[in-house]
């Protein structure tokens, strides 16, 4: 069985979708249970999400419900009720395309890969350095997501027995929580990325600066400094690899913050234009 993790804030006009492209796997339903989690939405995804379980008897569907405490928070409370032997994650805000879980697992049940963590690549984009391409796999080290986090969240496939020797997500964070989780994933369990376009995240927008939690860059990158002095603190880093991190991430938010703005001015041109 397929654990599904879905949080869910404020996403009336998305969950339907993600709710629809788990129906659409090409596996079958009857290996998911699906664990809705709402994280103290005001609108109507409450109302959204109950009427899809009404119309879909035969799709295994929990739902929770707690006060706004966040995705991380959200994603821990769907993962300790889980009883999946593998877990998955989806926002709410996100579709998996038919074939996801079908690739998926052919990786994952094969002894011969000694795969226990599997993401896709999602929008049609490419598998960037320092990660390389070897038979359609890359693979995920402690070292690389130092540099970059290619794994998205909804695109990610792993192995129970990373719940037991991991544990969770920290609770009270909200930004670049998923590369703090995937830093200590990395320590003990083989991690790759499928160079296959599996997830549609954000309806096909860029993956910063335009919504979500990721348009905040500012609070990003603090979430990036946060987990810097976490891996230093579990001496999985040390001083000097942290202060040249550190300058790494600050670089690499003025870039992001430019880019944004660029995009930004471009927009607005373009709509004055016409």
């Amino acid at each position: 069985m397929i654990s599904i993790i879905i949080p869910v804030y404020n996403a009336e006009s998305t969950i339907i979708n993600a709710l629809n492209s788990i129906k659409a796997q090409m596996v079958g339903l009857q290996i998911f249970e699906v664990i809705i989690i709402n994280d103290g939405s005001t609108d109507l995804s409450k109302e959204a999400v109950g009427n899809f379980i009404r119309e879909n008897p035969g799709m295994e569907i929990r739902f929770l419900e707690q006060a706004n405490g966040g995705v991380s928070r959200a994603r821990n409370a769907g993962m300790k009720i889980a009883k999946g032997d593998y877990i998955a994650f989806l926002d709410a805000d996100d579709e998996w395309l038919p074939l996801k879980t079908e690739r998926q697992l052919a990786y994952l049940e094969n002894k011969h890969f000694a795969v226990d963590f599997l993401a896709t690549r999602r929008n049609h984009n490419r598998i960037l350095l320092p990660y390389f391409v070897k038979n359609h796999l890359a693979e995920i080290t402690f070292g690389k997501l130092l540099l970059r986090n290619e794994a998205q969240p909804s695109t990610v496939l792993f192995k129970r027995k990373i719940l037991d020797n991991t544990g969770y997500f920290n609770d009270d964070q909200r930004y670049a929580e998923d590369l703090n989780y995937w830093m200590r994933i990395s320590r003990n369990n083989k991690m790759y990325i499928l160079d296959e376009n599996l997830l549609i995240a954000d309806g096909g927008k860029r993956t910063f600066g335009v919504s979500g939690l990721s348009a905040d860059l500012h609070l990003m990158e603090e979430g990036f400094q946060r987990n810097l002095k976490e891996m230093h603190a579990l001496k999985h880093i040390s001083w000097g690899q942290y202060f040249l991190l550190k300058f790494f991430y600050k670089a690499k938010y003025l870039l992001l913050l430019a880019r944004t703005w660029y995009f930004s001015l471009k927009n607005i041109y373009y709509k004055n234009r016409k």
